[in-house]
């Protein structure tokens, strides 16, 4: 089953830029996942337990080394990915 999910990422913290952007470039190294991201949010394509185990993970290491933060996410069954057949 494949998944779809938009993540919006809300550290609590004045410098909240390099927790953010630490979480999207480990996203990113996941070759198994396909990650885009925006301004506004990040949009992450793949197997559904793949996508869940890897954000299950980041967002653990997020909050252990950045402290609070808000996820915003919304999920959605099957590949919206808008980059396939480029």
């Amino acid at each position: 089953m494949q998944l779809s999910v938009e993540i919006s990422m809300y550290p609590l913290k004045d410098e909240y830029i390099p927790a953010i952007k630490d979480f999207i470039q480990r996203l990113n190294e996941q070759p198994q996942l396909q990650v885009i991201s925006n301004t506004m949010s990040t949009q992450v394509f793949g197997d559904y337990d793949v996508v869940m185990d890897v954000l299950k993970a980041e967002m653990r290491k997020s909050w252990e080394q950045f402290g609070r933060a808000i996820f915003v996410c919304k999920f959605i069954d099957g590949d919206l990915n808008p980059n396939i057949g480029l």
